[in-house]
Formats: C-alpha cells, sequence, structure tokens
C-alpha cells in the first residue's frame, strides 16, 4: 500500500513538473517575428514671465523583422507638431514628417524580461513652419541604446536610453546646408536625460 502511495505521489510530481515546464513563459524574440512599436511624446509650458506659450506632441512608429533572434531591420516613421504664442499672438506653428530605416541587435539579457540593445538608423525629414512660411528638409543618422520590458510574452515597453552618436544635415529654402555631430562619451552617466518611451507588441 505504501508503494502504491509513494508511484502516485511521484507520478503526480511528474506531471506537475512537466506541465509547470510547459507553461513557462518565455520573454524575448525568435527568428521571423515582427514587432510593431511606437513612442509618443507631447509638452506643454506657459511663462507668465514673458507671457510665452509653447505645445507640442510627436508620434514614431516602427515595423521591425527579426532575420536572427538578436538581430531586426525595419522602417520607421515620425510625425511632430509644435506651436508657440506670444502675448496672444502665434509666433510659431511647425509641423515635421519623417522616414526611415533602421538596424537592431540584442546584445544582452538582464534577468528574464530586460532586453538591451542598440540600433542604428537612418532618416529623412520635412519640416514647415506655417506662420514664417519656413521650409526644411534634412536627413540624419544615429547609433543608439536601449531597453525593452516585456510586461507579458508579446507586449514590452520600450526605453530609449541615449544617443551614443549622431549626425544630421538640414536646409531650409534658399540657404545653405546646416550639419552637425554629436559624440555623447557619458553615456552611462545621463541615461535618462533624454529618454523616450514607448509599446512594442510582438506578432
Amino acid at each position: 500500500m505504501k508503494k502504491l502511495m509513494f508511484m502516485a505521489a511521484f507520478a503526480v510530481f511528474g506531471l506537475s513538473n512537466v506541465n509547470a515546464q510547459e507553461i513557462e513563459t518565455t520573454y524575448g524574440f525568435e527568428e521571423g517575428d515582427i514587432m510593431l512599436e511606437g513612442g509618443l511624446g507631447f509638452n506643454s509650458t506657459n511663462n507668465k514671465n514673458t507671457d510665452t506659450k509653447t505645445s507640442g506632441f510627436s508620434i514614431s512608429p516602427k515595423v521591425g523583422y527579426f532575420i536572427t533572434e538578436d538581430f531586426a531591420v525595419g522602417v520607421e516613421g515620425a510625425f511632430s507638431s509644435s506651436t508657440r504664442e506670444v502675448a496672444g499672438t502665434d509666433t510659431n506653428d511647425n509641423k515635421s514628417f519623417g522616414a526611415g530605416v533602421f538596424a537592431r541587435y540584442y546584445f544582452l539579457d538582464l534577468g528574464k524580461r530586460f532586453k538591451t540593445y542598440t540600433e542604428l538608423g537612418l532618416g529623412y525629414v520635412s519640416s514647415k513652419d506655417k506662420i514664417n512660411d519656413i521650409k526644411a528638409d534634412g536627413f540624419g543618422a544615429g547609433l543608439n541604446l536601449g531597453i525593452n520590458y516585456f510586461v507579458t510574452e508579446k507586449i514590452a515597453i520600450s526605453f530609449g536610453l541615449a544617443d551614443v552618436l549622431s549626425y544630421s544635415s538640414a536646409k531650409v529654402d534658399g540657404g545653405k546646408a546646416v550639419s552637425g555631430f554629436n559624440g555623447n562619451i557619458n553615456v552611462f552617466n545621463n541615461f535618462f536625460d533624454t529618454a523616450q518611451f514607448g509599446l512594442l507588441f510582438k506578432l
């Protein structure tokens, strides 16, 4: 009798262990996965000393395809709008559109849910200030760092931490191009100075 009870208990334990292994959730990506990612930002200020108000928002969707479990390539877009008002008069009304391509590499797992990546992007942007009738076009390239935190197996919160290297060039209609290069040597000391947040969905 004791031997039968022991065997039954062993069988139940074994089945429970198998079920636990089967339902264990894995976080991350596999070859052939598709990711949909988007960031949203907004700002609003009201300086009563100068009677100046500013407001704006931006949205930046991305679609990526995983060539391997660690490496993805994709396309991205961007739209932003900003306004400035001084003493009740609109002085700026700027809107910009952008499109580009990117390559992302996941190089470090911080536990099961945190996935750290570096991303190289190249894009084009066009902007127009309706009030001042100023148009500008430009392009840029950048190398960035970021982290995904998986809330579920399919949904993650994205943290765009810092720009490591970036280059941009823009030209206003009728003017000469203005270019700039930036290298963030102290990237590990100011992760959250320019943090951007978004959501990622894995398909």
